[in-house]
């Protein structure tokens, strides 16, 4: 089992950036494929970014492609979202995940995944 602790939300004017940060501890961190989501107050949560195992291969929801980067270090057991040119409908809860394989990271359900961290949260003003 891993657990994950993400940190680095915070208040930013709109146009300004942030950088998350997930650490994880337990076994193997290098060997599951790491994901950031959100969840916006009465929204349902919902996939951002995720990255596989390597570092190689990354995605992004559409609404966030181009302005949001994610990466890990696998040295440090720790995975990055760094979110710039950040929106007023960015502000929400985000959350980092672990699970074994994309396909499951990206597409089943929440409840379903592996491990998740307890959220950050990140507000963005206009």
């Amino acid at each position: 089992q891993v657990q994950l602790v993400e940190s680095g939300g915070g208040l930013v004017q709109a146009g300004g950036s942030l950088r998350l940060s997930c650490a994880a501890s337990g076994r193997s961190f290098s060997t599951y494929v790491m994901g950031w989501f959100r969840q916006a107050p009465g929204n349902e949560r919902e996939f951002v970014a995720a990255i596989s195992e390597s570092g190689r291969s990354t995605y992004y929801a559409d609404s966030v492609k181009g302005r949001f980067t994610i990466s890990r270090d696998n040295g440090k057991n720790t995975v990055y979202l760094q979110m710039n040119s950040l929106k007023p409908e960015d502000t929400a809860v985000y959350y980092c995940a672990a699970d074994f394989t994309m396909s499951r990271l990206r597409y089943a359900s929440p409840d379903d995944l592996h491990a998740w961290g307890q959220g950050t949260l990140v507000t963005v003003s206009s």
